[in-house]
């Protein structure tokens, strides 16, 4: 089974089809004058004809994947270049064997990789060929330590992006102990997947912090088995705990992560539970809709635009192809969205309609001359 799942991923891959966000071969529809450009600002790219990127997301391909894919090929198509992307699920293995195709598939002859959500134990083993190859790399929520030791440096070249992990933390747990006046410790159930997953791992020192500060007391721990599936595996662990808490022993969950969260709240609705109230981390449009369904007990969420994500990634990926100089790491400035902020009209779209500042381009890697010029010839 494993050889023909192998077999079926490097037929997709070669033709950058696994998944079908980028399919469309933007530079077929370049100009003389927009070719010209991306032959003088990015001439060794350009040596085959055109510029390449794969984009790897290593999560269930959601609403919140959704957005972010949409970021990288929506400004990837802007600067003239062809976007493929492909999702493995959660899946580390079938993430480490699409790194590698892409990486040696010579039919594409890829220029540069985006990898959103791999995980620290292999991330830098499987980008380091790519760098070594001279492509450039820029990663979302995933880190590349060699062996995953955060005491040593990132893999050199590569620009490894986050949300303000820190900030979502503190935006979701001052919620709770918020939504609580005058009661501490806040009893708690931790929704949580990890160790290993850099994010979460991050999240948890803000959440421990809280513990011993005494404003929080964790009273369960919940999560996922497989994470392929972490929505579904937190509702059958928030179910078999459930049970044990009756009405007033719990006073919130904590959703590291808005899979994590909407497993938890599926749960509460099975058991009819209304006493116990949900602040998240991330936001979709299905994020959105439960919030707005169960706004007694979904009460907020810390955030950061997801299609901003993948529109500062893809222009970090464009800088480095440029020659200009980037950083190690750049963060995303996290926001709270609470639900009484919305109503049935607001989805990603609009949401800075009710939170200001939302999704805010200007500013993010875009004041470079050659970037201004490429993408003011493909609006024409």
């Amino acid at each position: 089974m494993k050889k023909v799942v192998c077999l079926i991923l490097t037929a997709l891959l070669l033709t950058g089809a696994l998944f079908a966000a980028g399919g469309k071969d933007a530079q077929s529809a370049n100009s003389a004058e927009v070719t010209n450009l991306l032959k003088k600002y990015f001439p060794n790219q350009m040596k085959d004809g055109a510029v390449r990127i794969a984009v790897v997301r290593n999560l269930n391909p959601g609403d919140h994947t959704q957005q972010f894919l949409d970021g990288c090929v929506s400004e990837g198509r802007a600067l003239g270049f062809e976007v493929d992307t492909f999702v493995t699920n959660g899946d580390n293995v079938l993430c480490q064997q699409t790194l590698e195709q892409v990486i040696n598939n010579g039919q594409k002859n890829y220029d540069g990789i985006i990898l959103s959500h791999g995980e620290g134990g292999y991330t830098y083993n499987a980008l380091k060929p790519a760098v070594d190859k001279g492509m450039k790399v820029v990663t979302f929520d995933s880190v590349p330590y060699p062996n995953g030791d955060i005491t040593k440096p990132i893999l050199t070249g590569v620009t490894s992006t986050a949300q303000e992990d820190f900030k979502l933390a503190e935006l979701s747990l001052s919620s709770i102990v918020e939504n609580f006046p005058g009661k501490q410790p806040v009893k708690v159930i931790r929704a949580w997947m990890g160790p290993g997953i850099p994010p979460l791992d991050r999240r948890q020192t803000i959440y421990d912090r809280y513990v011993k500060e005494g404003k929080i007391q964790e009273i369960a721990l919940i999560g996922p088995v497989n994470a392929s599936d972490p929505r579904g595996g937190t509702r059958d662990a928030m179910a078999a705990v459930l049970p044990r808490f009756a009405p007033g022993a719990v006073d919130a969950i904590w959703g590291s992560y808005d899979e994590l969260a909407k497993g938890a709240l599926d749960a509460l609705n099975d058991a009819k539970r209304t006493d116990i109230k949900l602040m998240s981390i991330d936001i979709s449009n299905d994020d959105i809709n439960l919030m707005l369904d169960y706004p007694a007990v979904w009460v907020s969420t810390g955030a950061v635009d997801p299609k901003l994500i993948g529109i500062a990634d893809m222009r970090l990926l464009a800088a480095k192809f440029a020659g200009e100089s980037t950083p190690d790491t750049y963060n995303l400035d996290a926001q709270s969205v609470k639900t009484t902020q919305l109503n049935r009209s607001i989805n990603m779209t609009n949401i800075v309609s009710v939170v200001p500042g939302w999704g805010q381009e200007q500013g993010v890697y875009d004041t470079y001359a050659w970037f201004k010029e490429i993408k003011a010839a493909l609006k024409k």
